[in-house]
């Protein structure tokens, strides 16, 4: 075990913070146990509900950024996890499982007692839940009631108030949140065909993957910066180590990731461990444990500052002066910047692609 790579929060130890995030890939036994084997620190399970969805073919769509999904949760029973997955998995389990459940108050005071002795802690989907509070707080209670273990409620992005999720779990007495579900509902048009495609019986599905990566982040710091006393796990978009130090420093003390390894190959979880070193050293910290300790600056300025022009670096591509929306930009021998009407806005800075127009 890597030491710099150890993750330990509310009594549980991980090698390294990289979880699967609930879904298809952690699906029963066999899958369970390839993640484990690809050197995951903890396991977390599909949602397991009391009753079995209906899900509409095809379910899953990748794109180059983004997954849609309408695969909705366990597809297997209650009795084949605790008569045969849970068991089968108990036999090799040598890091801390995560079980994850889903829904209403009701769903909890059969799930919990069912499965409380084959996990480390629970994740508690809020998905079709809604946006009540008051309703969630119950839902806390009741698991709450049930178990000693870790609760850890999974907020989807549709819940207004982050904070108040936070402190109303907190209340009810979670552990921490995990910070974020899917987007949605979204939808996919076939425009050729003229019909929505991959959703449910109203055409909706739910958006994942590296495209809500920078809602996730804002999420997590949030309700870390709302709620200090909560364990943040940070789920959405990530996709390379460099994602995972992201949302470290944002506030999480752990990440999930599910849909980038839908895109990109299972493969992506030992990559990504792998990886995680070099990039700890390359942004100068000593261990992920010190990079969940950083205090991102958050330096703000109200005056317009000009970009510095590198001329040996520009191209001539023109992309600046398209895009400008200030019209401040013109390429006649060389990029010239009007300061008169330069708005400072540094959209110019982050599209440049070879960093020719700098902060000033």
């Amino acid at each position: 075990m890597n030491d710099i790579l150890k993750v330990r929060f509310d009594g549980l130890e991980l090698a390294n913070p990289l979880m699967p995030a609930s879904g298809p890939l952690v699906g029963d036994f066999e899958k369970l146990n390839v993640l484990r084997e690809a050197g995951c620190g903890a396991i977390v399970t599909k949602t397991i509900s009391t009753h079995l969805p209906v899900v509409p073919r095809p379910c899953i769509y990748g794109d180059r950024d983004y997954v849609m999904n309408s695969e909705l949760w366990s597809e297997h029973p209650l009795s084949r996890w605790t008569d045969e997955f849970l068991p089968a998995y108990l036999k090799v389990k040598d890091r801390p499982l995560i079980v994850s459940v889903g829904y209403s108050e009701a769903d909890m005071e059969t799930l919990i007692p069912a499965l409380d002795r084959f996990a480390d802690a629970f994740e508690v989907s809020t998905h079709y839940v809604g946006t009540d509070l008051a309703k969630i707080g119950r839902t806390v209670a009741a698991i709450r009631a049930r178990t000693v273990k870790p609760i850890y409620m999974k907020i989807s992005p549709h819940i207004p108030d982050a904070a108040g999720f936070a402190a109303a779990i907190r209340k009810a007495g979670a552990n921490g949140v995990v910070a974020v579900n899917s987007l949605g509902p979204t939808m996919k048009v076939d425009l050729a065909n003229r019909r929505l495609v991959y959703g449910n019986a109203d055409g909706y599905a739910w958006t994942s993957g590296p495209v809500i990566k920078n809602l996730a982040l804002a999420a997590v710091r949030k309700i870390k910066l709302a709620e200090p006393s909560l364990t943040v796990i940070g789920v959405g978009g990530i996709q390379s180590a460099d994602d995972v130090l992201e949302f470290l420093v944002s506030g999480a003390a752990a990440v999930q990731m599910l849909s980038a390894a839908l895109l990109k190959g299972k493969d992506l979880y030992a990559k990504i461990i792998a990886d995680l070193p070099a990039a700890l050293a390359r942004y100068r910290f000593s261990s992920v444990a010190g990079a969940a300790a950083t205090t991102l600056a958050a330096p703000v300025s109200y005056e317009p500052s000009v970009p510095v022009f590198v001329p040996a670096r520009c191209t001539k591509c023109s992309l600046c002066v398209k895009v400008c929306p200030y019209y401040a930009i013109t390429l006649k021998d060389r990029i010239v910047i009007d300061p008169d009407k330069c708005f400072g806005c540094g959209l110019c800075i982050s599209k440049c692609p070879t960093k020719a127009l700098l902060p000033d």
